[in-house]
């Protein structure tokens, strides 16, 4: 069984991971860290993480970038693995993230859905035989009008997965309006679209000379994020400290 430490419990992704986790059998939330404790949890929840004294595997942070300096510290202190879901950090909050591994296990990812996590790897391989090959590559990323970067997190994590792949760097075009000219063979273009109420669509597109593969994943509900995180926290309990990302949920 394994012990889960909920940060950002009375959030949306937080209320989620609660179902999701009431029903499995290998995992328990022991206790819950928010900004209010509203007593409608099946478990303790703390304002303050600080005062935390249940013991745990893991924690999962689906709450704000302010919240990671007393989260790092608790999970460095107390060698309890942890997933960082939250997005938004800078990048000396990133780092800071990187450096606790050397204390502690973990993970952090740019998407913790595990059907985006295997698209990762699927046009990684995809890469390798057809950019050779001459196909053109481009993403196209779908999210709700609310969203305010562009392009998505995953879709960066998407082109980078390409770039990995392949010997010859390609450049990264977000916008082609802005220039009037042919397309280059080593680029990669991504389109951004915001509307409506897109939970996330990501699609990975490889053009050749008369024919086109295409890889798209579709999120229908937030929920598979919280599906995924708790897929993590369950591969991370035990883990030696180290750095992990979802890929290696998915790798087993």
């Amino acid at each position: 069984m394994v012990r889960i430490i909920l940060s950002g419990c009375n959030g949306f992704m937080g209320r989620s991971i609660t179902e999701i986790v009431a029903s499995d059998a290998d995992a328990e939330i022991v206790a819950g860290i928010d900004l209010a404790d509203h007593g409608d949890k099946p478990y303790p929840v703390f304002t303050n993480i600080e005062e935390c004294t249940v013991e745990a595997d893991v924690l999962i942070d689906f709450s704000s970038p302010k919240a990671l300096d007393g989260l790092l510290s608790y999970c460095t202190g107390k060698k309890v693995a942890a997933v960082f879901c939250t997005t938004g950090y800078s990048e000396e909050q990133l780092a800071q993230i990187r450096d606790a591994a050397s204390l502690t296990a973990v993970m952090k990812s740019a998407n913790m859905s595990l059907g985006i996590n295997m698209l990762l790897k699927l046009v990684q391989e995809a890469a390798k035989l057809l950019a050779p090959a001459g196909f053109d590559m481009e993403i196209v990323e779908k999210h709700h009008n609310l969203k305010v970067d562009a392009p998505s997190g995953t879709a960066l994590a998407l082109a980078d997965s390409l770039n990995a792949a392949l010997d010859e760097q390609y450049e990264y075009t977000y916008d082609r309006s802005k220039e009037r000219k042919r397309r280059d063979k080593y680029e990669i273009g991504i389109s951004a679209v915001r509307g409506g109420n897109i939970v996330g669509e990501h699609e990975v597109i490889f053009a050749g000379l008369d024919e086109v593969i295409e890889f798209k994943h579709t999120a229908y509900s937030k929920s598979v994020f919280a599906k995924g995180a708790v897929q993590a926290a369950k591969y991370m309990a035990g883990k030696e400290a180290g750095f992990y990302d979802m890929g290696d949920v998915v790798c087993g």
